[in-house]
């Protein structure tokens, strides 16, 4: 596979996020406190009408499926450690290549705690294997019900309920900036183009990278963990590259290239100490990543991919995550703001 398509291809991915801003730290912690819901309206309006698109490009051959297995243990702590390092670092996996490329500093802090998660979960993984099973094996709606009528009506009905839910958000927001309208839009139509066998048969993954480059690093690459995540973890790798170009590319364009370490909104409800920004930062990459790995998916590879392909353990993932993420920012971001 040519590293100029995936490099492409994430540069795209990252242009999408940018654009609607779907990668700022007071977006993501938005969502956690409820004040800001363009991620879950983008996200809920790209697995929507990505669900339509996927399933009838896998039914006429052009892809295939490639859904995560639902390991319980993994998908329901991996889900609430994900929600809960999401909602303190103010980042995905797939959004801190954006932002360290428009300068955010906390998001290079967030990658290093990241890849320290990485490399803690190689090594623990022999020691916590037992709690992250049962394997209830690779569920979907697809494998429940089979590829026949009943399947293709309720995947519209399916994509027609969450695009109607991601409107019904807007409405409830009462918002007037249509940016994640566009960018759902464009991400239900990138992620099935990379599922096609023709591109990269894959898709959008970005968690796996950082056990991968962090075992690169350190040399911990003689284990059964590494040898499965090398292949995905070096395209990944890749495909960040690329997102990171993006947010540097256009961030310098449109002369909004700035290094920042506190942003607004943890200003408003944690102060302005660098050092707590960078602890939380470090911490938050920390647990994010292991969340991640324990799941065996993040925010792109598990709710927008899985959820497109109606898999069980993706969309469980999802709930969970937002579980984690909610209750953190209930916690975390509590209403006793500083003065600015």
């Amino acid at each position: 596979m040519s590293i100029i398509l995936v490099l492409t291809l994430g540069f795209v991915f990252g242009a999408i996020i940018q654009y609607a801003s779907l990668n700022k730290f007071n977006v993501i912690s938005g969502l956690a406190t409820l004040d800001d819901l363009a991620v879950a309206k983008a996200i809920a309006l790209a697995i929507g009408i990505g669900v339509i698109i996927l399933n009838i490009e896998i039914g006429l051959g052009f892809a295939t499926y490639h859904t995560k297995p639902f390991l319980l243990g993994g998908i329901v702590l991996g889900g609430l450690l994900f929600g809960t390092g999401m909602a303190i670092l103010g980042y995905c996996p797939g959004t801190l290549a954006i932002s360290l490329g428009e300068g955010s500093v906390d998001a290079l802090i967030g990658i290093f705690g990241g890849l320290v998660g990485g490399l803690v979960f190689t090594l623990m993984l022999p020691s916590i294997e037992n709690i992250l099973g049962p394997d209830l094996g690779e569920l979907s709606l697809n494998s429940l019900v089979g590829t026949n009528a009943t399947f293709y009506i309720l995947i519209f009905i399916i994509g027609s309920l969450l695009v109607g839910i991601s409107f019904w958000l807007h409405k409830l927001e009462k918002a007037k900036d249509h940016k994640w309208l566009y960018a759902g839009i464009a991400l239900a139509i990138l992620n099935p183009i990379m599922f096609i066998s023709a591109t990269t048969n894959r898709p959008i993954g970005a968690s796996t990278s950082f056990p991968y480059f962090a075992d690169l690093l350190t040399g911990v690459t003689q284990n059964s963990y590494f040898q499965m995540i090398e292949e995905s973890g070096n395209w990944e790798l890749i495909f960040l590259a690329g997102a990171f170009l993006a947010g540097l590319i256009i961030s310098l364009v449109k002369k909004e290239f700035k290094f920042t370490l506190i942003h607004s909104n943890w200003e408003k409800y944690k102060g302005p100490s660098a050092a707590k920004r960078v602890v939380g930062a470090f911490v938050g990459g920390f647990i994010l990543i292991v969340g991640a790995r324990m799941a065996g998916g993040c925010t792109s590879g598990h709710i927008l991919s899985g959820g497109m392909q109606l898999a069980i353990s993706s969309l469980v993932f999802a709930v969970f995550t937002f579980i984690g993420l909610l209750a953190t920012g209930r916690s975390f971001y509590k209403k006793s703001p500083h003065k600015q």
